[in-house]
């Protein structure tokens, strides 16, 4: 286990502020945990740029070909108040799933956006927001032989700290004010569903469970528009943390993409062997007042649909860690716990298990992704019938957003709440659990339900929105 170089620093401020400072660095990342924080959730956020190595690509073998490369790098630093000295971040798109079930995909429209992109970032700034401090940890990767990557290692802190001091001071000068007009005009949002096509598809997937064909599914649609000239996807990020944060927000700087997102889900956590999955399902939004609130809460409690839905999904998470985890090690923690967000109430369940010695975080990856809450029960018949009916291919919506530790550890996000900016277009989906008492006009309305901050937030940067 080898020693890293590091600096330390007390913080109390915004670590939005200190992204902010970097933003416009290359392949510049921001895993931030905007929610408040505790020891559990929310306790770290993380942010890099200017990475060593960049993996992209996709096809049936991208997650094996991915892992080769780490391995290839990857080497346990000691680093007790971080777990996150250097690693690869980036994500997996949904469709990466679609090979490890060999499900057939459909000839339809998809984004030119790579399937997978992870950066090896050897030098991160780390905020540990119980402790309030911030580090700066320089591991010395790609150099094995140790004068070389103490050489690195040196050089790089000392450049990483200069860039963020300067930029930082900078952006401190600078007046508090936003950097963007909005315009005098409206935005119009085209969804790839019409309505009644939406109905269609509802009425579809409900005679699929009549049938016994499945028991859930999660439809989505996917809404598009071009925004206002020179757009900030920066500014889009700040708005949208304010209206809607969560423990797993995130940016991530692709090249000629931006990832957006304000997910409140945990797809996968390995920390040594312990692994954690933490499934949502049961959505109500947040009400105008006090009491509305409180009636919307209860509303979602004693909704037996709800419970049924997470309930089938726990089950299937359950199923998907025993395929790497020690026989009888696998617990739910928490069967159904109400999360309150600015926007929304969320349920949510907690299931660990403890990780068989000869697996690691990429067996994880490979067994359990895409996550049962967004695909739906049976896994592979429901992302058979998602492939049938959704017009595009879903890209990075219900992919995976987070990092795998030099030393091993992973943590990932599900991307839900999600924007991607590309080529000065702004794209993102909703969707909802399709099950026996459903209705197709309530499952829409749960769609505009999810969508109410990703549209604020545009919304706040960028003019009205209108949906067409």
């Amino acid at each position: 286990m080898s020693e890293v170089l590091y600096k330390s620093f007390d913080f109390y401020g915004d670590s939005f502020d200190v992204f902010e400072a970097l933003s416009q660095e290359p392949y510049v990342f921001f895993l931030d945990s905007s929610a408040y924080p505790h020891k559990t959730l929310g306790r770290f956020s993380f942010i890099g740029f200017d990475p060593f190595h960049i993996f992209s690509g996709g096809g049936p073998k991208a997650l094996t070909d991915l892992r080769k490369d780490f391995y290839q790098i990857a080497k346990e630093f000691k680093t007790p108040f971080t777990p996150l000295p250097a690693g690869l971040i980036g994500f997996l798109s949904y469709d990466i799933g679609l090979y490890g079930e060999n499900i057939k995909q459909q000839k339809k429209e998809n984004l030119p956006i790579p399937e997978a992109v992870f950066g090896f970032y050897d030098t991160v700034l780390t905020i540990d927001h119980v402790k309030h401090k911030l580090y700066v940890v320089s591991t010395g990767l790609p150099e094995k032989k140790d004068h070389l990557r103490k050489k690195r290692s040196r050089e790089r802190l000392e450049d990483v700290i200069r860039r963020f001091s300067y930029s930082f001071s900078l952006k401190r000068r600078q007046p508090a004010t936003a950097s963007f007009k909005k315009p005098h005009r409206a935005l119009a949002l085209k969804s790839n569903f019409t309505k009644e096509n939406y109905y269609r598809a509802i009425k579809k997937i409900l005679h699929y469970i009549r049938e016994g064909d499945v028991y859930q599914v999660n439809l989505s649609q996917r809404f598009a528009f071009r925004p206002w000239q020179n757009f900030n996807p920066v500014e889009i990020y700040r708005s949208l943390r304010h209206r809607s944060p969560s423990y797993f927000t995130s940016y991530f700087d692709g090249g000629d993409f931006q990832v957006i997102s304000s997910s409140p889900e945990r797809f996968l956590q390995v920390h040594q062997n312990l692994v954690q999955t933490r499934p949502m399902k049961g959505t109500r939004p947040r009400g105008h007042d006090g009491g509305s609130d409180k009636r919307q809460k209860e509303n979602l409690v004693k909704s037996d649909k709800d419970k049924a839905e997470l309930l089938m999904v726990t089950d299937l998470e359950r199923n998907d860690l025993g395929r790497v985890c020690e026989f009888g090690s696998i617990k739910v923690k928490q069967l159904r716990t109400i999360e309150s967000y600015r926007t929304v109430f969320q349920a949510t369940s907690t299931i660990e298990g403890r990780l068989r010695r000869e697996k690691d975080a990429f067996d994880v990856l490979r067994a359990c992704f895409p996550g049962g809450s967004i695909t739906g029960c049976p896994k592979i018949r429901a992302m058979q019938i998602i492939e049938e009916l959704e017009p595009h291919h879903r890209g990075i919506y219900t992919g995976i957003l987070g990092y795998i530790s030099s030393g091993g550890n992973a943590d990932f996000n599900i991307l839900i709440r999600t924007m991607l900016a590309h080529q000065n277009k702004i794209y993102f989906h909703v969707g909802g659990g399709i099950v026996a008492d459903s209705t197709p006009e309530g499952e829409y309305q749960e769609t505009l339900i999810k969508a109410r901050a990703l549209c604020e937030s545009l919304e706040e940067v960028g003019g009205n929105l209108s949906f067409q």
